[in-house]
């Protein structure tokens, strides 16, 4: 016996969840073998900020090494190699905690790629030449007779010229990769990647000098001070920048980014200040576990609510964009409350796994479009479809038709959207484009 599909209703399947955010067919009953659209689609650019990407990727990979040799000369084989693959274990906590907070909308890999090579080779690599520059220039000032002090060096010097280096990263992709810079969680995201770039490379120094200074006792110490008790310390001064710059992605034009990027920069060089200057204010390891717990835990728990909070935006900007697409014939209101909601995600994939072959990639694949549809028309409601939000937005209506067409079993021919329909002619009157005309013919996948 055949029966349709319908929301909720599982026949043969004990396991499936309650809730069945299974995709429509009969609100836009589109297949991988009909176009979407009829009349030419805005043409499809070659991607600048690939190119810069790629390019920008293979010279800090040259950097990095320059520094790595750096290092070795300066520690040695064995310290690099050991410490090296102690610096590992912080980082693969923050890379993992970066990457969950960037689960909603996931940022381009050649993008992170970028952003953690320029922290970890670039940013590293001014901060050193600014170092010695300024050495060199106190030391012909004094003819010799002085020195940077460790308090200007720690406290001043330090926080300026590093969050300023790792800033940089952060703009320059702010500028070249702007339809991938949607908001202040993309900021956050590309700012803690240059940061956890940057404490890689800066934790092989402090750790291999621990170990050729102190041994294997030094090096469990540093280790304990900086991987365990401070891994996200640097994240934290940089996703200020980060942060800032996303907010000035949601602002027309270029100056934004200027303005916004120092603005970002203040409260990063301060709590930078504040961490190196605090083994100045109290001694010993009970002073620095006092200001750890009166000041960094307050911090670091003001910083888990403030992502939550940025996460929380992100979702409900997206409901309120796929909301629109949804009066347009695009989405049905039980996908947009499947793709709003973390949980609803979840249960689409655990449902689209249930179905057998590779339902459960396309189902995520199809939460990504849906996702990115949804910022790619923030883009142009906001006026800022300069940056590709039209031409964005009919690649992915095609994809999310496409991916749609996988999850769901083949049936009628899809009419195409008349070509009128595809692009108002005003930008303050813009709506959503109209879905094709829903066929009847059949509701959706059976079930047997």
């Amino acid at each position: 016996m055949t029966q349709h599909y319908q929301p909720g209703y599982y026949p043969q399947q004990q396991a499936a969840p309650a809730f069945a955010p299974a995709p429509q067919q009969a609100v836009n009953p589109v297949y991988a073998d009909q176009a979407v659209w009829s009349a030419p689609t805005p043409p499809t650019q070659k991607s600048t900020g690939l190119v810069l990407s790629i390019i920008g990727i293979s010279v800090l990979g040259f950097i990095f090494l320059a520094v790595l040799v750096y290092i070795l000369i300066g520690l040695g084989p064995f310290a690099l190699f050991v410490c090296g693959l102690v610096a590992l274990i912080p980082l693969a906590v923050v890379i993992l905690t970066i990457t969950w907070i960037d689960r909603w909308e996931p940022e381009p890999r050649g993008a992170l790629w970028f952003a953690f090579l320029w922290g970890a080779a670039a940013s590293v690599a001014i901060a050193l030449l600014v170092g010695l520059g300024v050495q060199l220039a106190v030391y012909y000032a004094t003819q010799g007779q002085g020195g940077v002090g460790d308090f200007f060096s720690a406290v001043i010097q330090a926080p300026l010229v590093e969050e300023s280096a790792k800033g940089l990263g952060v703009l320059i992709l702010f500028f070249v990769l702007r339809r991938h810079f949607d908001g202040p969680v993309d900021g956050l995201v590309y700012g803690a990647t240059v940061a956890a770039g940057f404490a890689f490379t800066e934790n092989i120094l402090y750790f291999g000098s621990s170990l050729i200074e102190s041994g294997g006792i030094g090096l469990g110490f540093t280790f304990f001070l900086r991987g365990i008790m401070s891994p996200f310390a640097h994240v934290m001064f940089t996703a200020c920048t980060g942060v800032a710059l996303g907010f000035a992605s949601q602002k027309k034009g270029w100056l934004p980014g200027i303005g916004f990027f120092f603005i970002g920069l203040v409260p990063a060089v301060l709590l930078h200040a504040l961490w190196n200057g605090s083994s100045f204010i109290v001694e010993g390891l009970g002073g620095f576990f006092l200001v750890y717990a009166l000041v960094q835990v307050p911090l670091f728990a003001l910083a888990i609510v403030a992502v939550v909070f940025l996460r929380k935006r992100e979702a409900a900007l997206t409901r309120v964009r796929l909301d629109e697409y949804a009066a347009a014939g695009w989405f049905t209101p039980e996908e947009v409350a499947m793709l709003s909601t973390g949980t609803g995600r979840r249960q689409a994939r655990t449902w689209a796994k249930a179905q057998g072959g590779d339902k459960g990639t396309v189902m995520r694949r199809f939460t990504q479009d849906a996702t990115r549809l949804a910022f790619a028309r923030q883009r142009v409601v906001t006026g800022r479809d300069g940056i590709g939000g039209r031409r964005d937005e009919a690649d992915l209506l095609q994809a999310v038709a496409a991916d749609r067409a996988v999850l769901l079993s083949t049936g009628p021919q899809a009419a195409v959207l008349p070509p009128q329909e595809q692009y108002p002619q005003s930008p303050g009157q813009y709506s959503p484009p109209a879905a094709p005309p829903q066929q009847h013919g059949q509701q959706g996948p059976p079930v047997i």
